[in-house]
Parts: structure tokens; C-alpha cells; sequence
């Protein structure tokens, strides 16, 4: 029964390293049949602004349809809008308007699918025997090995084959994903619990779920703080870094690659000795690692090879966060309402993205770039104070998932 786990894993890591490739190959595109950098970043915004809506709304229509059903028909519906792209650039031709159109289609589409295949992770690692701490490492490690390769990938499939080709081996991917999950996991496994009420009462209990769940509104609140951060460190910060301080451009790439270098090892590790591990006190120490040393450390303008050192194992530090993340969700969460809490939280998550550009960049011209590299070091520091200040943290180290389950067993349609 492994091999329905591993038919997830293969799934998820098709369908993330197509994501990748349309991240690379869409902006392309728009600078090559356009020439404009406004548009391009118009259509960046046309495939962000959809992941918000459709994981805020999505889950609960994840949860209603079936995972398993949900993840095949988003895989299906998202490779033929990626084909379209090409196909109507080759024949037809395919004005800015149908491209923006496209797209916002195409993630609204393919978010849900996402979702599913995270929600029917407990499930599948109970059947293939597979420890949950290792199951959801597994799950992550594939996700972000996925992104490593997919985006080298894509630069050089550019190079080799052009944007437009580039689209066709997206969607292809996305079509190979469906059909594992539909031959590889049965109706059975991929099922989820039907709300009895209507869609508005069932969005609204994962809504209360989570509100009155302090641990994961907690741990949601920090992942929205520190996404926000990690947006403006990667958009501006490091570039100016690697302009002002280290004079190469070349640092830019390493030091982003470094972080993901980092967690990929991260990830690795602890799905091996997770298990063993406190939760509480290595998530507390790896959130603590993965934020405030990187940024610190550019901050004192050390020289580059030290950086990137340090943001290699803040890196490392770093891949322990998600799978933790996944252990608690999958245990304080009932099945039935996995999928929305789940989208909701992925939401909260994107939903302060944007806006860690716009805080870097003004910041960066008032106060300059290393008081804002400390102002941002002092944000990480704060952000990573909950898990050893706040009771509702002890939690992940004791076993309250199942009194917060028995506190849902009434119907989905109801309020608790």
C-alpha cells in the first residue's frame, strides 16, 4: 500500500515542477510578444491574486467534491489553459487580454489540486506504514526538490525550445499528474466528508475552526508575518546587497539559491530524525534560525562567503518549518474539514506576500539598506517569540488533537 504514497509524491512533484516552469516561461513570453516590463508585471500579479482567492475559497469545495476527484479534475482543467497559451499564439493569436484571462484561470484552477494532494497525505502515509513526521518531510522534500530542478529546468528549455514550447511541456506535466492520481489512487482513498449544510456554513466552520484554534492561528500568524519579510529580503533586499556590498550580481542567485540549497537538506534530516525530536522547541529554534541570522549577518556587512554560509544553515533550519506545520495540521484538524482550514491557511500565507516589496523598497530608500536589514532582523526576532512565550504552543508536544477533534464530531453544517 506504499506505493499509493509514493504515487502522490510522483503526482505532486509533476505538478510543482510545471509550476516552475510556467513561474519562468510566462514572464518570458509577455517580454518577448510584448516587450514591456508593466505587462509582465501585471501578468506576475494575474497568477498571485488567484492563489488568495481560490485557496480562501477553494478548500471548502475541495472538501466537498473529494480530494482525490479534486486533485484529478484540477490537474486536467489546468494542463488544457496551460496548452491553450501556445496553441493559440501558434494559430489564432493570443491577445494580452486572453493571456491575463488565461491565467488568472489557470492558478484559481490549479490551487485546489494543490490542496487536495496535501490533504489526503495522513491518509496515504497510514495505509504505506509511513510515520507522519516522515510522510510530510517526504511530501515537502518533493516539493521543493521539484522547484530546484524546475526552475534550472526552465531557463534552459527557454534556451533550447523557446517560451511558447516551454508551455506545451507545462501542460503536459500537469496531465501526467492527473493521470497517476486517477490510475493510481482509488475513489476510495481520495474521499473527503460532504458538508450537510450549504457552501457558506461550511466555509464558515473552517473559518471557526481555525479562529478558535490558538495554536494554529498562532503558528498562521507567524507564516504571514515572515512571508511578507521573506518576499521583501528576496525582491530588494538581496539584490541591493549583492549590488552595494558584495559588487557581483552573482551573489543575488546564490544567496537566494543557498536558502533552498538549505531547506532541501533541512527537510531531509528531519524526516529522518523528526520522530524523535520535540516539536515545540524545534520548531521554536529552527522559525528562530531560518529568519534572524541571514538577515542579521548582511546587516553587519559581513563578507560574502560568510553570508552564504550563514544562509545555508539558516536554509537547513528552514526545512524543518513546513513538515512541522503539516504534523500539526494533519492532528488538530478532523478530515472532513482538513481541505478548507487547510486553504485558508494557505491563503493567509500569499495574502502579505505582496506587500514585502512594497515595505523593503520605501524602507530601504528612507532609512537606507542596513537599517532596514536590522529593522527587518528585529521583525524576525519578534515573530519567533510565540512558540516559547505562548501556553497554546505547548500543545504540539502533548497530545491535545484529540480534544480538539471531539469538539468538531458534529455535523459539517453546523456550528460547533
Amino acid at each position: 500500500m506504499r506505493r499509493l504514497f509514493i504515487t502522490l509524491l510522483a503526482a505532486n512533484a509533476l505538478s510543482v515542477t510545471g509550476t516552475m516552469l510556467s513561474m519562468l516561461a510566462v514572464p518570458w513570453f509577455v517580454l518577448e510578444s510584448t516587450g514591456s516590463a508593466a505587462l509582465t508585471g501585471l501578468a506576475a500579479f494575474s497568477t498571485t491574486f488567484p492563489i488568495v482567492v481560490s485557496a480562501a475559497f477553494g478548500g471548502t469545495l475541495v472538501d466537498r467534491l473529494g480530494l482525490r476527484g479534486t486533485s484529478l479534475l484540477s490537474d486536467l482543467a489546468s494542463g488544457l489553459v496551460v496548452l491553450a497559451m501556445p496553441v493559440l499564439s501558434w494559430t489564432t493569436g493570443l491577445s494580452y487580454p486572453a493571456l491575463l484571462g488565461l491565467l488568472f484561470v489557470r492558478w484559481l484552477l490549479a490551487t485546489p489540486g494543490e490542496t487536495a494532494r496535501k490533504a489526503m497525505v495522513p491518509e496515504l502515509a497510514g495505509l504505506g506504514r509511513v510515520r507522519i513526521e516522515r510522510a510530510v518531510a517526504a511530501y515537502d522534500g518533493v516539493y521543493r526538490g521539484a522547484a530546484m530542478v524546475g526552475a534550472p529546468l526552465a531557463g534552459v528549455l527557454i534556451v533550447w525550445l523557446g517560451a511558447s514550447a516551454l508551455l506545451v511541456v507545462d501542460g503536459v506535466t500537469f496531465l501526467l499528474s492527473a493521470l497517476l492520481i486517477g490510475g493510481g489512487v482509488p475513489r476510495s482513498e481520495g474521499a473527503a466528508g460532504r458538508g450537510q449544510g450549504g457552501y457558506l456554513s461550511d466555509l464558515r466552520d473552517g473559518l471557526t475552526f481555525l479562529w478558535r484554534d490558538r495554536l494554529q492561528m498562532s503558528a498562521t500568524t507567524m507564516i504571514v508575518v515572515v512571508n511578507m519579510l521573506d518576499t521583501g529580503v528576496t525582491q530588494v533586499l538581496l539584490a541591493l546587497y549583492a549590488r552595494d556590498v558584495a559588487h557581483d550580481p552573482r551573489a543575488f542567485g546564490l544567496l537566494a539559491g543557498a536558502v533552498g540549497a538549505g531547506a532541501l537538506a533541512g527537510t531531509v534530516v528531519y524526516g529522518a530524525a523528526g520522530d524523535r525530536l520535540p516539536r515545540r522547541l524545534t520548531f521554536g529554534a529552527c522559525f528562530l534560525v531560518a529568519g534572524v541570522p541571514r538577515v542579521l549577518i548582511l546587516a553587519l556587512g559581513a563578507p560574502f562567503p560568510i553570508a552564504l554560509g550563514v544562509t545555508v544553515l539558516s536554509g537547513v533550519a528552514a526545512g524543518a518549518i513546513n513538515p512541522i506545520l503539516g504534523v500539526l495540521q494533519y492532528d488538530r484538524i478532523p478530515a472532513r474539514l482538513r481541505a478548507r482550514v487547510i486553504g485558508t491557511m494557505t491563503a493567509a500565507a500569499y495574502a502579505g506576500m505582496p506587500f514585502g516589496g512594497l515595505l523593503a523598497g520605501p524602507l530601504t530608500e528612507v532609512a537606507g539598506l542596513t537599517a532596514t536589514l536590522y529593522a527587518f532582523t528585529a521583525v524576525y526576532l519578534l515573530a519567533s517569540i510565540p512558540p516559547f512565550a505562548d501556553r497554546a504552543w505547548r500543545e504540539l508536544d502533548r497530545d491535545g488533537p484529540a480534544r480538539v477533534k471531539r469538539r468538531w464530531t458534529g455535523s459539517a453544517g453546523g456550528t460547533p
